[in-house]
């Protein structure tokens, strides 16, 4: 017998399972297939899924969390500002603080080790495994001190993460919309039976298949949008321009670009990349609720337009918001 075959074996360390978190997923996606059975299915369900995705989806989660609070590409009211900073922790991604500490390593580590959802081991992982998977080191303070120090000011943000609140916020505003749902079917249903019908079919459309569809498409940009697609910019990363996933998202698909220049409002960066989320941004623009837009870089469009590939803005890729550094370390 050898003497390595003496030598105990090493322990392998299992990632630790989120069990909370992990119990909800399953839970609304259990739920969420109930929407198309025939006692909940309605054609107006679906309507009003594409109208919760911009409301939830667009604003809470690629206007707030990502575009103004992560990377500070445009500036708004504070008390618009938090309104839609609560659009997006009805969207159950996590709270702010959380949501944008994962993003800004995302950028800062992107494809390397120490991103937390790159897809370059396998897809699952950077689409959904991560969720539920802890990791000690990103819930240190010292990392938080790190990569938000910006928001850490915030007390109204420091309020939704302490204690999970967050959480409370995200059941306060599904019982508000089952409520709607039951009001309006006692309202206008000819029996009972029917209005109990009508309020299931709210809850059931405008809470659970709108979450678990927010879910999906915002973790196809960790995923899809970096494995298909096509770049405009040889990032050091894998980011990808996937169409679909920017029809899914109203603009977060055009990931290539937004990899190239973080601070850059908008992300779509030819004629046809069409970026919804930032037309909306524009929008609030023209009657001044948003101001300070940071622009697409003039170079970077100029070499898109001529078909040449480049590193895109210098600027764009040196901060993540003003303050915090996204150079390698």
């Amino acid at each position: 017998m050898s003497t390595q075959a003496l030598l105990p074996s090493a322990k392998v360390r299992r990632p630790k399972l989120i069990v909370g978190f992990f119990f909800t997923l399953v839970v609304l996606h259990v739920l969420a297939v109930v929407a198309f059975l025939p006692y909940c299915f309605s054609w107006w369900g679906v309507a009003s899924l594409l109208v919760g995705n911009f409301i939830f989806g667009s604003i809470g989660i690629n206007l707030a969390y990502h575009r103004m609070l992560t990377h500070r590409a445009v500036e708004m009211p504070k008390w618009l500002e938090r309104a839609f900073v609560l659009c997006g922790v009805c969207s159950l991604e996590g709270s702010p603080l959380w949501w944008v500490l994962n993003h800004r390593i995302h950028h800062q580590k992107s494809d390397e080790d120490g991103d937390p959802h790159s897809p370059r081991e396998h897809f699952y992982w950077g689409h959904m495994q991560w969720i539920y998977t802890a990791d000690p080191d990103r819930n240190r303070l010292s990392t938080y001190e790190k990569y938000v120090p910006d928001l850490l000011t915030d007390p109204f943000l420091r309020w939704l993460h302490r204690g999970q609140k967050w959480v409370l916020v995200y059941v306060l505003h599904a019982l508000l919309i089952g409520a709607a749902g039951f009001g309006i079917g006692f309202l206008v249903a000819d029996t009972p039976d029917e209005a109990v019908r009508i309020g299931v079919q709210v809850f059931v459309w405008g809470v659970v298949v709108r979450t678990v569809y927010v879910w999906h498409i915002t973790w196809f940009v960790n995923s899809a949008a970096h494995r298909w697609g096509y770049r405009n910019y040889e990032t050091k990363d894998g980011s990808r321009n996937n169409w679909w996933v920017a029809l899914l998202t109203n603009g977060e698909g055009w990931h290539n670009n937004h990899h190239a220049a973080p601070r850059t409002c908008s992300q779509g960066h030819r004629w046809w990349e069409v970026d919804l989320t930032y037309t909306f941004v524009r929008a609030l623009q023209i009657i001044r609720l948003a101001r300070n837009v940071v622009p697409v870089k003039v170079a970077s469009y100029r070499q898109i337009t001529a078909g040449e590939t480049g590193q895109g803005s210098d600027e764009g890729r040196a901060e993540l918001a003003p303050g915090v550094s996204a150079d390698k370390t």
